[in-house]
């Protein structure tokens, strides 16, 4: 970013997010300086700036935000849209490297580059650097992958680092033999937590939704919505609280059977039941 005049012998710039001065006269010209000068702090130009990073960090989480969406919902993405977008350092920075699929589910390359002109350029599993043109792609998740150690192994051999959790976000297959009326999972219950507040913070400080006594994340899989839930207590309840059961609903808000649950939502709900497990109370000397 280009430096800007501000105040008597200085100029600020974005440096790595942070406002940032440098001499602009004398012998220390051009000289980048440690710290902000006390005649700078509320200079118009700095509030400005702050705000301008600020926006920048929101915009840039929203990107990351929006790219998992894809992935968790294995939606189609139009290639123009990624061309589009690509120049932004924002959408560029979530979107290199993610795992796509074009017209042949079983050609998946990690994305590389997207032209004005509509074409991705992406890795393939062989190594190579192709150039597909399909209308719409989809960024798998990685449950759906075939072969997904292998995949991961050729992607450590690469050198891949994801902004978006994908190639080794953390997955769960549904088991081939569950009864036919149930309706929960119980294996992530029990996790004790000091209040309910304290459950529902960490829930949230995860990217989940608190609704009621919930917490809950949506998934679209097989071309339905399915919405994962916890139970974790009713809202301003202040004793301790424990995890509950997880369960699944559908579009209409009814019970789904843990049979009917398609491998994503299977995967992603027992990955937030895990997540919030992971912040109980631990007793000393009891099981970690």
């Amino acid at each position: 970013m280009a430096w800007l005049a501000a105040g008597e012998g200085y100029e600020i710039a974005l440096v790595e997010g942070r406002v940032t001065a440098r001499s602009a006269t004398g012998r220390t010209a051009g000289r980048q300086l440690k710290t902000l000068p006390k005649a700078l702090k509320d200079h118009p130009e700095v509030d400005r700036l702050r705000r301008l990073a600020e926006w920048l960090d929101r915009h840039e989480a929203a990107c990351v935000a929006q790219v998992d969406g894809w992935m968790v919902s294995s939606l189609p993405v139009p290639t123009e849209l990624l061309a589009r977008v690509w120049p932004d350092e924002a959408w560029q920075s979530a979107l290199r490297d993610v795992a796509v699929v074009g017209d042949d589910p079983d050609e998946v390359g990690f994305l590389r580059d997207a032209t004005a002109s509509g074409e991705l350029k992406v890795v393939n599993l062989d190594g190579e650097t192709v150039r597909l043109a399909p209308r719409t792609v989809t960024l798998p998740h990685p449950v759906l992958l075939p072969d997904l150690d292998d995949v991961r192994d050729f992607a450590a051999e690469l050198g891949i680092v994801q902004r978006v959790e994908q190639i080794h976000r953390a997955t769960w297959r549904k088991p081939a033999e569950l009864a036919a009326t149930a309706t929960e999972v119980r294996d992530y219950a029990g996790g004790v937590f000091p209040t309910r507040f304290s459950l529902a913070a960490r829930a949230t400080s995860l990217g989940y939704r608190v609704s009621g006594g919930y917490a809950t994340c949506k998934v679209r899989d097989s071309g339905s919505g399915t919405e994962a839930a916890v139970w974790i207590g009713e809202p301003y309840y202040e004793d301790e609280m424990t995890t509950g059961a997880l369960s699944w609903h559908d579009e209409d808000g009814r019970a789904v059977r843990l049979t009917e649950v398609g491998p994503v939502a299977w995967s992603e709900g027992m990955r937030m039941a895990a997540a919030l497990y992971a912040g109980r109370k631990i007793e000393e000397g009891g099981d970690a």
